[in-house]
């Protein structure tokens, strides 16, 4: 279905609670099957957490998480742990394109069992679960940080725990500091020196209870910041629950979106969102993405909205995501258009004088074109092809910018 937004504007100041953080939760859930003295607060209800809680408990052979990108890392690892039980871990078409060789790769080093089901280097997998006894891997530092994030999130499990060695540049560094700072919050000793990672191993009967809560999720945020980028001076939203000193690496919207004119106040759990400037046409958005790749899309359609020019880098990693972001967002921007280049790694957007009205945004699946490009709709009518795409990571989404005075009609 389709969503057609007409153009609004919103009104002068709002509140909303978002919901928790995706990526934490995920990290907490998997810990969560491995040490059941975890309690979690404020897990997410994003379509993504709800089919890892499901995976987690399932006992059947076979384990589908359809688009759920991170639970096919982070289930790689659990169930090669799985001492007795064979399991095949698939998704779907699109999770069947997205490779999963790296992470299999390391995990055969550990002694691991894994083979694929259909085409080399791709789910669907097998996995006949056994102990692990090795404790040194080495991997590519350019890589998925999720796929160091599933190593990490078992390495404790393991008899002596994990070492693990990183060859070259650190892509999503927050990303990995997210996961340590987890397993640090539960009594689980690690150490990041250089590019080596140490997880100690840690049993079951040495964890007390513990109860988490999760953050609310910075992706989730990222579409507010562009609605006050793109609304009138003076324009506020205040959003919930979080922390001035987040684990989340895409917090940096904080400081990325003064070049919007936005500012950042923090307020206990709050933050506060408020336009405060007026961008020069002239002012040139460059920004390096290496460690906040997930709010690429935003930033490059709030660029476009306002007319200004884009330069993002290090965005290596969107072309495996649940669609080849960089190629999606130059085909949509330059429906509405836009003059976008793109590269492997990055994306350039000239200046725009115009936007087209009353296009229809193809989504590929993916919840963040769908609500990357939702703000347009406070510059020109615009229409969302399957927009309750968005329930993977926000599916109160459409309920929240109706509130804030989007107007839609499905």
């Amino acid at each position: 279905m389709n969503l057609q937004l007409e153009k609004s504007s919103i009104k002068k100041q709002t509140a909303i609670q978002v919901t928790g953080s995706k990526s934490e939760t995920n990290r907490l859930l998997l810990l969560q099957a491995l040490y059941p003295n975890i309690e979690i607060k404020n897990i997410s209800n994003s379509d993504d957490s709800q089919l890892m809680t499901k995976a987690l408990a399932s006992k059947n052979k076979v384990v589908d998480i359809h688009h759920a990108g991170t639970a096919m890392r982070f289930l790689t690892a659990f169930f090669a742990l799985k001492q007795d039980r064979e399991t095949i871990l698939t998704g779907s078409k699109r999770m069947k394109e997205r490779p999963i060789k790296i992470l299999v790769d390391a995990l055969n080093q550990l002694g691991a069992k894994i083979t694929y089901q259909e085409n080399e280097g791709y789910p669907p997998i097998l996995i006949k679960g056994k102990k692990l006894t090795k404790h040194q891997v080495a991997l590519s530092a350019d890589v998925s940080s999720q796929y160091i994030s599933a190593l990490l999130l078992i390495a404790s499990k393991l008899e002596n725990g994990i070492e693990l060695t990183l060859n070259g540049k650190i892509t999503s560094v927050p990303y990995i500091n997210m996961t340590l700072s987890l397993l640090n919050q539960i009594g689980i000793e690690t150490q990041f020196e250089n590019n080596k990672i140490t997880v100690k191993p840690k049993n079951e009967t040495q964890t007390v209870k513990k109860s988490l809560t999760v953050e609310s999720d910075w992706s989730s945020a990222s579409y507010f910041y562009s609605i006050v980028a793109l609304s009138n001076f003076g324009t506020i939203i205040e959003l919930a629950s979080y922390k001035e000193n987040s684990l989340q690496g895409d917090s940096v919207l904080a400081k990325l979106y003064e070049s919007f004119g936005v500012t950042t106040t923090f307020k206990n759990t709050t933050i506060i969102l408020e336009k405060t400037k007026v961008i020069s046409k002239n002012t040139i958005i460059n920004f390096d993405l290496a460690n906040a790749p997930d709010i690429a899309q935003t930033i490059a359609v709030s660029a476009f909205a306002l007319g200004l020019k884009c330069d993002l880098t290090g965005l290596h990693t969107l072309k495996i995501k649940e669609t080849d972001r960089l190629q999606a967002l130059k085909t949509e921007i330059e429906k509405l258009g836009g003059t976008v280049n793109i590269t492997n790694n990055s994306l350039h957007l000239e200046v725009s004088t115009h936007i087209n009205s009353d296009i229809s945004i193809s989504t590929y699946n993916d919840h963040r074109m769908a609500m990357a490009f939702a703000p347009l709709a406070l510059k020109v009518p615009i229409e969302i092809e399957d927009y309750m795409v968005v329930s993977k990571s926000y599916p109160t989404f459409w309920e929240d910018l109706k509130s804030l005075g989007f107007q839609n009609k499905a």
